[in-house]
This record gives C-alpha cells, sequence and structure tokens, in this order.
C-alpha cells in the first residue's frame, strides 16, 4: 500500500516536473505494464476524472513510437502533452527536422511537417485519453498471437461540456 502511494507522488511530481502539469491522482487503474520490451505504462485518473497514460523506459521514444503504443493500448489519445515549457515543441523539432532534410525550402506547410512532426523524441511521454475503445486496456506480452494481451476492463469516454 505504501508503495503504491509513494508511486503515485512520483507520478505527480515527474509530470509537474517535466511536463508541467499539476493534478492529483484519483486513481490508478493498471499500473507499470509492459507496452514494449523495454517500456512501462501507468494508466490513472485525475481528480478531474480525466483519463491519463505516463509512459516511461530504458529505451529512447519518438512521438510515433507513443503514438503506436497508445493505439494498440486500445486508447485514443486526446492530447500528446509537450514538454514542460515549450508549448510548440512537435512543431519545432518538425521545422528543424524538415531544414535538415530540404535545406533550400524556406516556408514548409503544416502537410509537409506532419511526417517530422512524429520523428521528435518523446521519453517520458503524457497523454491525454479521449477514450477507450472497446472498453477494453492491452498490455504488451510477447507469448500473445498479436503481442498484446488484456490488462484490465474498464469503460472511459470523455464528454466535452462548454
Amino acid at each position: 500500500m505504501n508503495a503504491e502511494i509513494y508511486d503515485d507522488l512520483a507520478l505527480e511530481q515527474n509530470a509537474k516536473s517535466k511536463f508541467g502539469r499539476t493534478f492529483d491522482v484519483k486513481s490508478v487503474i493498471v499500473r507499470n505494464i509492459p507496452v514494449s520490451h523495454t517500456s512501462v505504462a501507468t494508466v490513472f485518473l485525475t481528480q478531474k476524472k480525466e483519463l491519463m497514460v505516463y509512459i516511461d523506459g530504458e529505451s529512447r521514444l519518438h512521438l510515433s513510437d507513443v503514438k503506436k503504443i497508445v493505439r494498440r493500448m486500445g486508447l485514443v489519445a486526446e492530447l500528446y502533452i509537450p514538454p514542460k515549457g515549450q508549448t510548440n515543441y512537435f512543431e519545432t523539432v518538425a521545422r528543424t527536422k524538415f531544414s535538415e532534410v530540404f535545406p533550400g525550402r524556406a516556408n514548409p506547410t503544416d502537410d509537409d511537417l506532419i511526417y517530422y512532426r512524429t520523428l521528435a523524441p518523446y521519453h517520458p511521454a503524457l497523454v491525454q485519453i479521449l477514450e477507450v475503445k472497446s472498453g477494453e486496456i492491452f498490455k504488451f506480452d510477447t507469448d500473445a498471437k498479436s503481442g498484446w494481451r488484456l490488462a484490465t476492463k474498464f469503460a472511459y469516454r470523455r464528454i466535452k461540456t462548454s
């Protein structure tokens, strides 16, 4: 029990120090489930009833890796939270990578930058979730036929209000 409280406090501290988001963890749905050979994820609800996923591990992840992990977990992402103090982080990295590949092009369009946004380093990752697709959250498992096994059943859909 105490270890779980310390894990929740560490999660809140990491979110504040690395992403600039302050929240209180209300309940943890699944804790430290494997999402790749070297990464783990924690899915939790905040006091404001927002479903969040915190992904961390040994390997370096990019935005494309995090998107794939979130999708394979059976979740629909609403917002990929950028690192603290860098509100245009993914856009800035995309422009830099684009200019490295095409040094002669001055003003790339948003369509030009779609791929280069996915190359942004994103480790650790904090993702706000819109919904759990089928009411099931999956975890990585090499023994399973698809590579993913049911971790828990949890129904969630965020309804936006004005």
